[in-house]
């Protein structure tokens, strides 16, 4: 299709989050006038630093926090500096049965796993087997859609049973009896299945496998990386990156309407403009789009999850002799995540009651990059702490009565105390005015600040990354799973077929299939 010359810009890119930073990269590379157009008065999205503490020199990554799904192409296809550093080790699980005066510690990520002991086998195969999917899926999240059986064909097909076995486990039934299969101890298995829970509100046996996709979208960008200089740093290469190839970046752009013809009406400094753009691709909630077009909403899918930033003098004592806290929390900090606690918690929700304990994790994002902290703090042995809470959903904060921040900040901070050898609250640092260094996230603010409706953060209920077999896939938008009702707008954000997380995917396939349709 040929370009509109008399469009104001062949490209009208809404919400500057790193998805839609990278459709406008891309774009501009290709040589199409492009402008994105960002509510707030700075890009970034869900991934950025900010100094969280006032008169504290330390900055957070407040929303999302580590990159496991960046493509390593997109970084290079667009010359952005993005760096990003392994963590020490994987994890470690204080055992809530002994109040953690033991535990589980897993080594770096590729290396023997250690410490697990009767399960240690089971463990291992069980990963091998869930690589037989990912490593052959994984390439895929960057080429047009593969039908479901293109996909079982791509993974099976000269592979042999294990193969058509582990498609089976991972896709056609419930995770949960491939976690119970492959090892016995209920700690181990809380461990595994916490990749199916992050952000999706489910039981891990669940019909609707939603838990299944969650826990593949968590294996198949491999290893979870941490981004030096904070997740802001990502944003910052992403936006310079598009603006070198052309884009125009405008901040403080509040979009109020969009129109099936790809006009685009928003305010800024108080004055409304308007704009005709050849294509029109949404960086927003599919949700969200819906109410700028006009449209009744899509069925939602609210999130369920909790976050909590924290500046510590020092690292917490741990009741675990063997262990030092520099390992413990280099990783993922399992807090009371066996498999028997995840299911109670899930109940607990299901019934409007916030979990007790409250499933959570935790990691120092600061052990790993210390260029997040002045100077003085480093010296001084401070650190970061990002927890992060399971079966946490929206409606529990909805409710009336709702469930409080304090109260949820009282529960993360419970659940994080029954297994440490001091209160958290001890070794907290403070701001100049005495307050504390803790700062809550909900899935209202989520909403409230960011767009996110019902504070989801994968914008959306996420889908598999490939197409049911009776899909049309008769258009480019259709094909790189990012069409709407509309052949100019499009969606670029985690609400693609393919979206979801820190990964650029989203960006990359929108920008992808506008190329594709100018053909």
């Amino acid at each position: 299709m040929p370009l509109d010359d008399a469009a104001d810009c062949d490209a009208v890119v809404v919400g500057g989050g790193h998805n839609g930073l990278v459709a406008a990269a891309y774009l501009a590379r290709a040589g199409l006038r492009v402008r994105l157009l960002e509510r707030l008065g700075h890009v970034g999205g869900a991934a950025v630093s900010a100094q969280a503490f006032a008169g504290v020199d330390v900055r957070v990554s407040r929303y999302s926090y580590l990159v496991s799904l960046l493509p390593a192409r997109i970084v290079e296809d667009l010359g952005a500096p993005i760096r990003l550093a392994p963590r020490r080790f994987s994890s470690y699980t204080p055992n809530p049965v002994t109040g953690g005066r033991d535990g589980l510690l897993i080594g770096s990520p590729g290396s023997s796993v250690g410490a697990i002991g009767a399960d240690e086998d089971g463990y291992t195969a069980f990963y091998r087997r869930c690589r037989l999917v990912t490593e052959r899926l994984r390439p895929t999240l960057l080429q047009p859609l593969r039908t479901r059986k293109d996909a079982r064909r791509l993974v099976v097909d000269d592979n042999g049973p294990e193969a058509a076995a582990a498609w089976r486990a991972l896709i056609e039934e419930p995770i949960a009896h491939a976690i119970a299969d492959a090892v016995r101890d209920d700690l181990v298995r809380g461990v595994i299945a916490t990749d199916a829970l992050i952000g999706t509100f489910a039981r891990l046996d669940e019909a609707s496998l939603r838990q299944n996709i969650c826990f593949l979208y968590h294996l198949i960008g491999g290893d979870w990386d941490v981004p030096i200089g904070g997740m802001g740093a990502v944003t910052a290469a992403l936006a310079a990156a598009a603006v070198r190839y052309g884009a125009e970046i405008v901040t403080g752009a509040e979009v109020f309407r969009i129109e099936p013809d790809g006009s685009v009406c928003f305010r800024r400094d108080g004055e409304e403009h308007r704009l005709r753009a050849r294509f029109v691709l949404a960086g927003v909630t599919p949700a969200v789009l819906a109410a700028l077009l006009g449209e009744a909403p899509p069925p939602l899918t609210p999130g369920a999850q909790v976050k909590v930033n924290m500046v510590l003098r020092r690292l917490p004592r741990l009741r675990d002799p063997n262990v030092h806290p520099e390992q413990a929390f280099a990783g993922t900090f399992h807090v009371n995540e066996t498999w028997r606690q995840l299911d109670a918690a899930y109940a607990q929700a299901a019934a409007g009651q916030l979990p007790n304990p409250l499933p959570c994790e935790a990691y120092c994002h600061s052990l790993t990059d210390p260029s997040i902290l002045s100077a003085g703090l480093r010296d001084s042995g401070a650190q970061t702490m990002t927890v992060f809470s399971l079966h946490t959903p929206h409606r529990l904060v909805t409710a009336d009565p709702p469930v409080s921040r304090d109260q949820l900040t009282e529960a993360v901070l419970a659940s994080l105390n029954s297994v440490l050898a001091e209160p958290i609250q001890d070794v907290l640092s403070t701001d100049p005015q005495g307050r504390p260094c803790l700062e809550t996230t909900t899935t209202l603010d989520l909403e409230h600040s960011l767009g996110m409706t019902g504070g989801n953060i994968f914008h959306g209920a996420l889908s598999w990354p490939f197409a049911d077999d009776d899909d049309a896939l008769d258009s480019p938008a259709r094909r790189w799973g990012v069409a709407t009702a509309h052949q100019r707008i499009m969606l670029c954000g985690s609400g693609t077929r393919r979206g979801g997380g820190v990964s650029g995917i989203g960006g990359h396939n929108a920008a992808m299939a506008v190329l594709a349709s100018l053909d």
